[in-house]
């Protein structure tokens, strides 16, 4: 399901304050860090990824994959950051960025 605009303009707002939980180095993506990124998905919802690696063409190569590999989407892009999100039915209140947000 793609976020409207709506979704995406609120999700940057909350994206905004957040650090990168995820850095993907010129290691590339190994399973270790895709496990990371899927137990931060699934606890935070929303997160921050920051690409060390390459060129923007590099970059978005890794997106992509990260994308297909952990079904989540691309909130949007800035130069080496990157804001994911994937939506989690039962996300931990006191965990989630969403739910977090929602509350104050």
């Amino acid at each position: 399901m793609a976020l409207s605009n709506d979704q995406k303009k609120r999700f940057r707002g909350i994206g905004h304050a957040l650090k990168p939980i995820v850095t993907i180095g010129s290691n590339g993506i190994t399973e270790t860090v895709l496990e990371e990124l899927r137990r931060a998905l699934h606890d935070h919802e929303l997160i921050k990824v920051k690409l060390a690696a390459g060129e923007r063409d590099d970059r978005q190569a890794i997106v992509d994959y990260l994308i297909a590999q952990t079904q989540c989407e691309e909130v949007t892009r800035i130069g080496k950051i990157t804001l994911l999100y994937k939506a989690n039915k039962q996300a931990n209140p006191k965990l989630s960025n969403i739910a977090r947000h929602k509350l104050v």
